[in-house]
């Protein structure tokens, strides 16, 4: 059972060479294979203290999605294959690894790469855990968010990430990250997190926002997956809007519907209760087997 935080050895870091660009990795722990992918800020940093909190029980990888700060990229962005890209970043992660099949845990846009790689490489997948996948296109009303997420990256283009970041914040019902007290002294990896932070978020409207929302996922790819699969939402989202596509595709798959600590990222605002629940739901499934 994890009940607390404790101090435990820095992880292992590499820079992967994938095809067209290098993925910065942390890996830490001992145990069956746990791959995290990051939603849109895109930094592996966010997992730092549930990677920690789950070193005991999981070796646990985390990584930059390729373009994000710290996995440069070679040459010139895709947009159109970027999801498919993204999902073969995550093939070649678990590969390295020793191939799984992993466990994979994937937040907001990470959840949609989860979602589309059990689809196109099931037998790398274990378990997916995808926690709060924005995909409007399961939603009645898609068409008024997928507008406002437009309207996001014409106020990105006009006025730059931070104004973009207000108004989406605005749209989806999420707070405004709170700035730091004066004179705080944060962790230095928190403070290198926020300073890359700026590049993160211009990446994300610039390449991201806009079209893995518009994703459609494989119902029947994912039907197959069923018994391997956990949507995931926040206890205090609620009924949000970003909680409503995982349950709007529990709904078609007849799959069950799992309630985290915390909101949209409660992984890193309750880090040990987040933890604590994702261990029981891997253990969970693994013990069911593949359905």
């Amino acid at each position: 059972m994890i009940t607390q935080l404790t101090s435990s050895p820095p992880p292992i870091v590499e820079l992967l060479p994938v095809p067209g660009a290098r993925l910065y990795t942390e890996t830490c722990g001992a145990g069956p294979l746990l791959v995290c992918i990051v939603g849109g800020n895109g930094d592996a940093e966010i997992f730092g203290r549930i990677a920690a909190a789950l070193a005991g029980q999981f070796t646990v990888v985390t990584y930059d999605r390729r373009g994000f700060a710290r996995s440069p990229i070679d040459n010139v962005i895709d947009d159109a294959s970027r999801l498919a890209i993204d999902s073969d970043d995550a093939v070649r992660v678990i590969e390295h690894h020793g191939g799984g099949p992993a466990h994979v845990f994937g937040s907001s846009s990470g959840a949609i790469v989860g979602l589309d790689l059990i689809t196109r490489a099931p037998r790398h997948v274990r378990t997916l855990v995808a926690h709060e996948p924005p995909i409007m296109t399961l939603l009645p009303d898609a068409e008024r968010w997928l507008a406002g997420f437009d309207d996001v990256h014409a106020a990105y283009l006009a006025s730059g990430a931070a104004a973009a970041m207000t108004a989406f914040h605005a749209h989806v019902g999420l707070p405004a990250m709170p700035a730091p007290p004066p004179g705080m002294v944060l962790p230095p990896p928190v403070a290198a997190m926020l300073a890359r932070m700026p590049d993160n978020q211009g990446f994300w409207l610039e390449h991201e926002l806009r079209s893995y929302p518009r994703f459609v996922p494989d119902l029947a790819a994912l039907g197959v997956a069923r018994g391997r699969l956990v949507l995931g939402v926040g206890r205090a989202t609620g009924d949000g809007v970003l909680a409503r596509p995982a349950r709007a595709l529990a709904a078609l798959l007849a799959a069950p519907v799992a309630e985290f600590a915390g909101g949209h990222v409660g992984y890193a605002t309750d880090p040990v209760e987040f933890a604590a629940q994702l261990a029981a739901r891997l253990g969970a499934s693994a013990a069911s087997g593949p359905g």
